[in-house]
């Protein structure tokens, strides 16, 4: 079973939602055949998709996730809160609130690694935004504001560390220039490996 969307376009695509549901961008003019054989021909992606999505955690009580670095496993409660190696999260609107909770945090880790970072390299930038982008990490914009995707908190603290150095050097240079990849590399000599790494944690896009 698959749901259609028509919209004016001139070529079929596929796309999995995060619950699991095959959905078909057709044009207003693409027949039922059409469509039926589209999808038939696409079987096989479309059941990788599922099976990835199946894989997703789904944050349940006595699951595992880490925070910030920090190894924490989920337990109901009325609120969201980390206490002791526990994440308590009410059983009710559970990912909205552990979003919610992953905004504080990922709020407060990058204000840390920025202010060390500026502190020890002389890099300034104008404001800190968190927000719940899914299509990247974090972006510099030609302000001088910073933002980095809520899911950040969900990245060991190399990585967090690479997404804050990435971020500030785009302070300086607005592009990715080999000036740019440069000045990360005089700070972190081994970029290319966490930033291969990021590729590891690209379900935390998909788990919101």
């Amino acid at each position: 079973m698959y749901k259609i969307i028509r919209k004016k376009r001139k070529n079929l695509t596929l796309k999995v939602e995060n619950d699991g549901t095959v959905v078909v961008l057709a044009p207003p003019r693409a027949s039922i055949a059409q469509i039926d054989r589209f999808v038939a021909r696409n079987l096989g992606w479309i059941r990788k998709k599922q099976e990835e999505i199946a894989a997703l955690p789904r944050f349940e009580d006595g699951d595992a996730i880490e925070i910030c670095g920090r190894r924490a496993v989920i337990r109901s409660g009325a609120r969201a809160m980390l206490d002791d190696g526990e994440l308590y999260l009410p059983r009710k609107n559970r990912t909205e609130a552990l979003a919610a909770f992953l905004k504080r945090a990922t709020c407060m880790r990058m204000e840390g690694l920025l202010a060390c970072l500026c502190a020890a390299y002389g890099f300034s930038y104008a404001k800190l935004r968190v927000t719940s982008a899914r299509s990247r990490w974090g972006s510099c914009g030609a302000n001088g504001t910073i933002s980095f995707t809520f899911r950040a908190a969900l990245l060991p603290d190399a990585l967090a560390e690479y997404l804050a150095v990435h971020e500030l050097c785009h302070t300086r240079h607005l592009d990715h220039s080999a000036a740019f990849w440069n000045e990360v590399r005089a700070i972190l000599p081994d970029y290319l490996q966490r930033r291969h790494a990021l590729k590891q944690y690209l379900w935390a896009m998909r788990c919101f």
